[in-house]
């Protein structure tokens, strides 16, 4: 299974494109390439990239209209979260604050430094791990929490069962020559461990059902300490 990160590079000067595609290419990262917005979100469906570079200026769809595409329109809901690098050659805070705004996770300006660039690509790449990561640890609580709730309510029904045996059973042991009452005992018992049985079924799908998922998100996270490591280092890290 090919586990290496997939980059998608999206820019209308074929240069740019031929470089950052060697480059990244020899730093193990499998590189797709766009030379305009409609591309681009054409390659994304297919593609589906880890990451997204994309340059804002470009002909039949600007980088920010490829952004808020992806972010915002409901074809492209499964794609939403793939985080994205934006290059810009202006350096004006609105123009950044506005692409912060429509999901963008990193802006450079142009010209740049390709050292800086594979930097970033790597902290927004670490930092999307690591929000992952707290996603599936967030995702196993909700199942354990959701398991301990239904065993609870399905405890408390078993309690009020065998409290109302009790007392139709201390009813008939009052006079145990009463048949009728004892066809009544026998007929809700019989229907209680029926119940039982069904209820108990539930359960157990539920477990395994947790159980699964459990496994399925273990499988996809790291260690606790190893996370909290990554994650301040991260922060000090440009």
């Amino acid at each position: 299974m090919d586990t290496r990160k997939k980059i998608l590079i999206v820019d209308d000067e074929q240069i740019n494109l031929e470089f950052f595609d060697v480059m990244l290419t020899k730093l193990g990262f499998t590189v797709e390439k766009a030379e305009n917005g409609v591309e681009a979100l054409e390659k994304v469906r297919r593609f589906f990239p880890d990451l997204i570079i994309l340059d804002n200026i470009m002909p039949k769809m600007s980088g920010w209209e490829v952004t808020k595409t992806i972010k915002n329109d409901s074809e492209y809901a499964q794609f939403k979260d793939i985080p994205i690098i934006m290059f810009s050659a202006m350096d004006d805070v609105k123009d950044k604050v506005e692409g912060f705004e429509l999901g963008v996770d990193d802006y450079i300006t142009k010209p740049y430094n390709f050292s800086e660039v594979l930097a970033r690509i790597r902290a927004v790449l670490r930092n999307r791990e690591l929000f992952a990561q707290i996603a599936a640890r967030e995702s196993r609580l909700a199942l354990a929490e959701e398991l301990t709730s239904d065993m609870r309510s399905t405890v408390s029904v078993f309690l009020e069962w065998a409290d109302e045996l009790d007392r139709l059973a201390a009813e008939v042991a009052s006079d145990y020559h009463d048949e009728r009452g004892v066809r009544k005992l026998v007929e809700l018992v019989r229907f209680k461990a029926s119940d039982v049985k069904k209820r108990v079924a539930e359960l157990d799908a539920s477990m395994e059902r947790t159980t699964a998922e459990r496994e399925r998100i273990k499988r996809k996270e790291i260690e606790l300490n190893i996370l909290e490591h990554q994650f301040r280092k991260s922060l000090h890290q440009e």
